[in-house]
């Protein structure tokens, strides 16, 4: 563990325009560039290394968020949600981010076609009845900012970096 604290910049929550898509997608997106900062610079093999008992990693978790944005949005089946904190050994920093930050932009475009938050969101998963774009988009920003809290802390522990 790192003793000195670097602080990096913190930047508050986005002013959004004020309509309820508007306002979810802010906050979503604020969240996502959070994270994905939070682990794109974190030094190897630290983001790899857990130094909490549960195992958790920087790179687990937006190895896992991805497989979440995947899941709700693009509708990708996932059969073991512990299995999406595994990060493997020959995948690098930048590539996870890359895999997150592509997730989120094939979000972004099923998102950006869905223009009633009441409407279920459209998937490709057939027999299965999706949840409402607001639903999804909530749950999306609880799960983000769950996590990026958690990437907050194990951030500090690898190299006593904070902020946003």
């Amino acid at each position: 563990m790192h003793t000195s604290q670097q602080r990096r910049r913190d930047n508050p929550p986005p002013r959004t325009a004020n309509s309820e898509a508007e306002v979810l997608r802010g906050f979503l997106d604020y969240l996502r560039t959070s994270i994905a900062a939070k682990v794109e610079d974190a030094p190897e093999p630290m983001a790899r290394t857990f130094s909490v008992p549960s195992g958790t990693t920087l790179l687990g978790l937006l190895n896992h968020l991805t497989y979440v944005e995947r899941w709700i949005f693009l509708g990708d089946d996932v059969s073991d949600w512990q299995a999406t904190f595994t990060v493997e050994p020959s995948d690098s920093i930048a590539d996870v981010v890359a895999g997150y930050r592509n997730a989120v932009e094939r979000a972004n475009e099923v998102l950006d076609a869905c223009t009633d938050l009441a409407a279920p969101l459209p998937r490709s998963r057939p027999g299965r009845s999706a949840a409402s774009v607001r639903w999804s988009l909530t749950h999306m920003i609880e799960e983000t900012g769950r996590h990026a809290g958690h990437a907050d802390i194990l951030r500090e522990l690898i190299d006593g970096t904070t902020g946003r």
